[in-house]
């Protein structure tokens, strides 16, 4: 029999209380709905080969109750997996095996509540939200609750299923479905093919990238360069060879430097046509930025794409060549290199920045959440150096937020630069959303013309390929108004917080009057693990959109067809009707498109009437 030292008190601390005492300890709200529910059943996985100290930690248990851990448990060895296979290695099996992604469907502010609450009792991973369903990341649940005494470090995993139901109201027992079902799978193969494979194999053999430019007519299909996920290491080379070979239109610039010193690189991209008789002002920039959430790879990707299709189309297409001789664009492929780093080298769904928090065991801070506007340290979410959306314990403390930020009112102050622009890009649930971030109860100034903008973003996406960007309000991502003829609109919990964006700093503090945060492929159907297929036809869209931006900014409305099918903006007659409607249907529109606008518009204008 075990004495009861302090060794002991937390190794039953950690290895029974945490799922069910903390969760009752949180909130008298939750006690409610802490009956077994009704359990969706899954597939056993088998258990994994434990650690040292899940060893230590189930020799306490079995000294001081006398009970066998293992007993029903069934363990296997942990199989050597063959490089090049279709298996996931060890190292990912080890921290997702058997994980999942649940989508529940909310309807109700008793079910926002309930689920906002058991999300931040168990330090759950919300992958995304808006208006109408959640998805969080998960361990596979049993049909049975397991005493919490007798389980090994696997089994307490999987109770989270359980433990969340047992949190939630019978509503949301059965509005949940699996997203995606192996987890570990799905990481794994969102690698390049050969990261796993035998790093002493045939050098004769194909690379599976290359930073080398591909000459064809089809860019598309033969840059080697856009066929996969390229880490830190491969892009950083490539933006070099750019600037390289595209002297007279690119620079690449640092905008800072990370927590752990690597630089943020960015590729400034413009031509500045000398004028004697014409007095040179501030230079209009837009910024296009990506990967300030490390695990959202398309976002990067993407920024990759676009940079990419404005430097070599110069001096080839008079469309772009315009937008480059009228404004810098400032392309920012990831600001959380250590983060992406992090991503390929360690944990996949790394989300924060990888500085050092108040808890030596919770790294990292959500860049996102970081900058000092209507900066939220109240929430529950926000003020946990374990959440994944931790906003630091001060204003700035995100050392990369706060280095963009620095550089971007430097650029502005002292560097003869007027930012009339700026795009973050993230993942998923293809939306397009403008200020504010933080509140729905207070309207930004430029409203109309901030919506006006948006609804062309998404139609130039739209004409592109088909694909569906919703256009809303960044608040409203948890926003649900049950009767829709009602006023005022119901707030329901946010399951996380929306202060100290990005998207509400720039328009806000350096008034940046087009501010918007994209969010790109998918719904939901892959999340943040989407294939390698989709990088080019979802940098398409956004280079329609961020195209589309530029004409906008010029007094450019609509798209014509031009030579070869591509899609161009059209120059208005007159100028300033950019500023007085809403972006006309064009011929061969899709059908059902110019219906949807009109709904959208619709929309919108119910809103501010409300």
């Amino acid at each position: 029999m075990c004495r009861l030292t302090n060794w002991c008190v937390l190794g039953i601390v950690l290895s029974t209380c945490l799922s069910f005492s903390v969760a009752a300890a949180y909130t008298p709200n939750a006690l409610q709905y802490l009956q077994p529910p009704s359990l969706p059943t899954f597939a056993q996985q088998p258990s994994r080969t434990r650690s040292i100290f899940s060893r230590f930690r189930d020799s306490l248990i079995r000294s001081i109750w006398s009970v066998d851990c293992d007993k029903n448990v069934q363990p296997t060895e942990a199989k050597t997996v063959s490089l090049g296979s279709n298996t996931p290695p060890p190292t990912v099996l080890a921290s997702y095996g058997g994980d999942i992604v649940l989508r529940f469907n909310v309807s109700s502010a008793e079910e926002a509540t309930a689920l906002t609450e058991a999300i931040n009792i168990l330090f759950l991973d919300v992958w995304e939200f808006n208006s109408d369903w959640v998805d969080i990341r998960l361990s596979k649940g049993v049909v049975r609750f397991l005493p919490i005494a007798c389980v090994n470090f696997h089994q307490i995993l999987i109770l989270q299923v359980p433990s969340l139901l047992g949190l939630l109201p019978p509503s949301l027992h059965h509005a949940q479905t699996p997203l995606i079902h192996d987890l570990a799978q799905a990481i794994f193969e969102s690698y390049p093919s050969l990261t796993f494979d035998d790093p002493l194999r045939s050098h004769d053999s194909p690379r599976p990238f290359s930073p080398v430019l591909q000459t064809s007519e089809n860019t598309d299909q033969t840059n080697i360069f856009f066929r996969d996920y390229q880490p830190l290491s491969v892009i950083i080379p490539w933006m070099r060879l750019l600037r390289s070979l595209f002297p007279t239109h690119v620079r690449m610039i640092d905008i800072g430097v990370s927590y752990e010193g690597r630089d943020i690189p960015a590729l400034r991209v413009g031509v500045h046509p000398t004028n004697s008789d014409k007095p040179s002002g501030p230079r209009k920039t837009i910024i296009i930025a990506g990967g300030s959430h490390a695990r959202e790879w398309i976002s990067t990707s993407t920024v990759n794409y676009v940079a990419y299709s404005f430097i070599t189309a110069y001096g080839k297409s008079k469309e772009m060549t315009k937008l480059l001789e009228e404004f810098d664009w400032v392309f920012i492929p990831t600001l959380n290199p250590d983060g992406y780093v992090y991503t390929w080298e360690n944990d996949r769904l790394w989300r924060k920045n990888r500085q050092q928090t108040s808890l030596r065991f919770c790294k990292g801070v959500d860049l996102d959440h970081a900058y000092d506007f209507e900066w939220d340290h109240e929430s529950h979410s926000a003020n946990n150096p374990c959440s994944e959306s931790f906003a630091g314990e001060a204003p700035f403390q995100g050392v990369e937020a706060r280095r963009f930020a620095n550089w971007a009112r430097n650029e502005t102050e002292n560097g003869n630069v007027s930012i009339v622009g700026f795009m973050d890009l993230h993942s998923y649930s293809q939306q397009i959303l403008y200020p504010y971030a933080y509140t729905c109860t207070v309207a930004p100034p430029t409203l109309e013309d901030l919506e006006e903008l948006a609804i062309g973003l998404a139609k130039a996406i739209r004409t592109t390929d088909g694909e569906i960007y919703g256009v809303t309000a960044a608040c409203e991502g948890s926003v649900i108004n049950a009767d829709q003829s009602s006023a005022p609109k119901k707030f329901f919990p946010r399951m996380e917080s929306g202060g100290g964006s990005a998207l509400d700093w720039f328009y806000h503090e350096l008034n940046v009057k087009y501010s918007y945060q994209v969010k790109l492929r998918d719904t939901g159907s892959y999340g943040f693990l989407l294939p390698k297929k989709n990088i080019v036809p979802t940098g398409k869209e956004a280079l329609s959109a961020i195209k589309y931006m530029g004409h906008f900014l010029l007094g450019n409305i609509g798209f014509e067809k031009g030579e070869g099918g591509e899609m161009r903006a059209q120059e208005s007659l007159k100028p300033d009707s950019a500023r007085k409607g809403i972006v006309p249907p064009e011929d061969g529109d899709e059908d059902g498109g110019e219906d949807e606008d009109r709904e959208i518009i619709s929309e919108l204008r119910r809103r501010r009437r409300r």
